[in-house]
């Protein structure tokens, strides 16, 4: 019984709930790349890449909880997510290649990502491209039809009342032809 209680008191790694990464909460029990997608700007595949990397470079488990982690491996964690190509992660999976200002490949994640997309709007608004006319009237901009969705406004609805209405108008009887004269 002695032995039981002092193995008892054993050093436990600490856990938070709570995690900051890329200027975003997620919370402390998702895995890695659970926890990454909750990021604006990172899909699965890049998702599970950033994770694959974080284990290879840095030797962080890809089975940790993010709130297990460090601040020094979070921190590594987030360089991968700054510049992911400066770690090996391919171009095709950058959601920023060849800038239209820089000429680079970036990444982008979080308000960085909705703001540019935000001002890449108004560029093409303000060189009045096809696409910037579809969203300055609000309309679709990747050649979906509208004729029957997509609309906005109040729907008009019909009553009960118009319908019997309209309903006994069909069922009474025409009135008689009057007759031509000869």
């Amino acid at each position: 019984m002695a032995e039981n209680e002092q193995a008892a008191p054993r050093a436990k790694k600490e856990e938070t709930s709570i995690v900051r990464i890329a200027g975003r909460d997620i919370n402390g029990n998702f895995k890695i790349a659970t926890a990454l997608l909750r990021i604006k700007g990172i899909n699965q595949n890049l998702a599970s890449a950033i994770e694959l990397l974080a284990e290879r470079k840095f030797g962080i488990e890809r089975t940790a909880k993010i709130g297990a982690l460090s601040e020094q491996k979070l921190a590594e964690i987030e360089q991968i997510i700054k510049d992911p190509a400066k770690f090996g992660v391919p171009m095709y999976m950058l959601n920023r290649r060849k800038d239209l200002a820089t000429g680079k490949d970036l990444h982008m994640v979080g308000t960085d990502l909705i703001v540019q997309t935000r001002q890449d709007i108004e560029e093409m608004i303000k060189q009045q491209t096809w696409v910037g006319f579809r969203h300055q009237y609000g309309q679709k901009v990747r050649g979906q039809r509208t004729r029957s969705t997509g609309r906005t406004g109040a729907t008009v609805g019909v009553t009960k009342k118009k319908i019997l209405e309209a309903g006994k108008a069909a069922a009474a009887p025409a009135a008689p032809a009057a007759k031509k004269a000869a």
